[in-house]
């Protein structure tokens, strides 16, 4: 096979990592935990040509040079040198949701392009071997191979820097069993403000906020992993949401004062609040960007939803989505 399909899911980042000790091969500080996002997906295709004299690289139609393609060659030669090839590769990929905006889209499209280019080339690997080759683009990508709740560890080779999956269990809320991979609810609150992660990983190790966030984040992991082990609605999802601030304070207490949230990320913030106030589990997310997740359940979402309607910004409704697969509708 010289050519294959996949389709990955973006993540919601619940214990977020932020700054690398190694740029080029993408490697944290420190352990992180997120969830799949659907149905918003990346599917891209991948195919070996023998014939073509260079790789070429298409994202939703348009030709991708300069950063966005060196990114993308960091996977595609790491495939290439493991599988012995020599081919160029032509590489198409399209987005079912906004990119850019903070909903984890570089983590969705690479995952999806590893998973294919892998597959293409005929390589035989795990979902966490294959995570660690996606990482390569995008750190985070590395959860969205293994799918649903993961949890990307921390190292500096690609045995220990890979991702894997967490299995849950099912807990209590409101007196009814909830299961964190068949009960969530995700609104999106759609704010879109273009933002640029890679200068703010960049700079991370120099804010003064960041050494107490590594210290810090030793605790949110384990309390994110106990509670997700044992289906706790309220403790992993409050986990997120202060872990959204911790990171904010982070990036905001750099050298460049990066500051994401735009007046209707703070308005979404307040509405949450209040909707806890009257009794509604929810709780706010967000990664490095302005548009913000809500967590809440199935039998509250609408409300949710409607509640950040009342404030002006555009929601949809999505659910926990599983691993990158192969699919077989080709982008050509």
């Amino acid at each position: 096979m010289t050519k294959a399909t996949a389709r990955a899911h973006p993540i919601q980042g619940l214990v977020k990592y932020h700054g690398l000790r190694d740029e080029a091969d993408r490697h944290p500080y420190h352990d992180s935990i997120s969830v799949c996002t659907a149905p918003s997906n990346t599917t891209t295709t991948v195919e070996w040509e023998p014939d073509a004299s260079e790789d070429t690289y298409v994202i939703d139609g348009e030709e991708v040079a300069g950063r966005g393609a060196e990114r993308i060659d960091n996977v595609v030669e790491t495939v290439r040198d493991r599988a012995g090839l020599d081919h160029a590769a032509r590489v198409e990929s399209e987005n079912s949701f906004p990119s850019n905006v903070g909903f984890g889209s570089s983590a969705s499209g690479f995952a999806a392009l590893a998973y294919a280019a892998c597959e293409a080339a005929g390589l035989d690997l795990t979902r966490p071997e294959v995570s660690a080759i996606a990482r390569r683009g995008s750190s985070s990508a590395a959860r969205a191979v293994t799918g649903a709740y993961s949890d990307l560890h921390v190292g500096l080779n690609d045995v220990d820097c890979r991702s894997e999956r967490i299995d849950t269990g099912t807990g209590e809320l409101d007196g009814e069993p909830f299961d964190p991979e068949t009960d969530l609810r995700i609104v999106t609150a759609l704010v879109p403000s273009y933002k640029e992660t890679e200068a703010a990983h960049r700079e991370a190790a120099d804010s003064h906020m960041f050494d107490a966030r590594r210290a810090h984040v030793q605790d949110q992991l384990a309390e994110a992993r106990d509670a997700l082990r044992s289906g706790a609605f309220h403790r992993v999802f409050e986990t997120a949401e202060h872990d959204s601030l911790s990171l904010a304070a982070t990036t905001m207490t750099g050298p460049a004062g990066w500051v994401y949230w735009q007046p209707e990320t703070i308005a979404v913030f307040n509405a949450v609040r209040e909707l806890r106030e009257e009794g509604v589990p929810a709780y706010f997310s967000t990664d490095t960007g302005a548009s913000v997740y809500v967590n809440t359940t199935a039998d509250h979402a609408d409300r949710v939803a409607d509640r950040i309607e009342e404030v002006g910004v555009e929601s949809n409704t999505w659910e926990v989505g599983g691993p990158a697969r192969t699919v077989d509708d080709a982008l050509f």
